[in-house]
């Protein structure tokens, strides 16, 4: 499966699987719009390592991050930690 990106309301609608080969393409996105204010995960099926670090520095950055299943918003609070501790 591939990911997808769609323009729905204002913010970029991931669905799919989201992995490190996608970050390229899904900054690309983010740097078009310039004002981006969301990213709504409601239909990401899975996500790997980078792609969770990449979520965290969005937020960081005040981009929110809309909808994602409680598996992943899980990884990410776990990656913040590890990332305060080294």
């Amino acid at each position: 499966m591939t990911l997808r990106i769609e323009w729905v309301e204002g913010r970029i609608r991931l669905s799919g699987e989201f992995r490190i080969a996608h970050l390229d393409q899904v900054k690309t996105e983010i740097e078009k719009c310039g004002s981006l204010r969301a990213l709504d995960l409601e239909e990401v099926a899975l996500i790997d390592l980078e792609s969770v670090r990449f979520l965290n520095a969005c937020e960081a950055k005040g981009i929110s991050v809309l909808h994602c299943s409680p598996y992943i918003r899980e990884w990410m609070s776990q990656e913040r930690i590890r990332g305060k501790k080294s």
